[in-house]
């Protein structure tokens, strides 16, 4: 029997991102703690850009952006938010929030390191680039390694493709 196999990817849907950016917006226009403070976020490529007059209305922005991605299944370990917070720029306060995406060398080692520790016996994984495939004979094998992939608290958002 040919072994059977899936990919670990770090991918999101740019097409979610983009609708819960325009509702988020959409809820700060028409807001009433968002009056007059100059509020407003947009996305720009891979960056969400958040404006407001205050750093707290800025870091409020934030929080309804993050509540819209959450509402729409987009998990937030893909928003690479500034661990300094909003800066100030003329009058205003900006906060630039990246997206990212893709698994980092540093964490492909640490999640092939955990297949090969805590994952069942005949479970093979290797790095391919952003992306890492594991492969055995058993598919209820790739199903436990799925499992404890979930549960682990990692940094990173992992959705697994190409199931065969």
């Amino acid at each position: 029997m040919a072994d059977s196999s899936f990919d670990i990817v770090s991918k999101f849907d740019k097409q979610e991102i983009a609708n819960a950016v325009n509702s988020a917006s959409k809820e700060i226009a028409t807001r009433y703690d968002f009056k007059n403070v100059g509020a407003s976020v947009e996305l720009a490529g891979e960056v969400i850009k958040m404006k407001a007059s205050t750093e707290e209305r800025c870091k409020a922005v934030l929080d309804v952006v993050q509540t819209h991605l959450v509402k729409r299944k987009v998990s937030l370990k893909h928003l690479d938010v500034p661990e300094a917070g909003p800066r100030i720029s003329g009058k205003e306060y900006h906060l630039d929030a990246a997206l990212k995406e893709g698994i980092s060398q540093e964490n492909a080692k640490k999640i092939n390191k955990l297949i090969r520790d805590e994952g069942p016996k005949g479970v093979k994984s290797q790095i391919q680039g952003d992306e890492l495939r594991v492969s055995s004979k058993s598919r209820d094998d790739l199903q436990a390694v799925q499992r404890m992939l979930r549960e682990a608290d990692l940094d990173v958002a992992l959705s697994f493709t190409n199931q065969r």
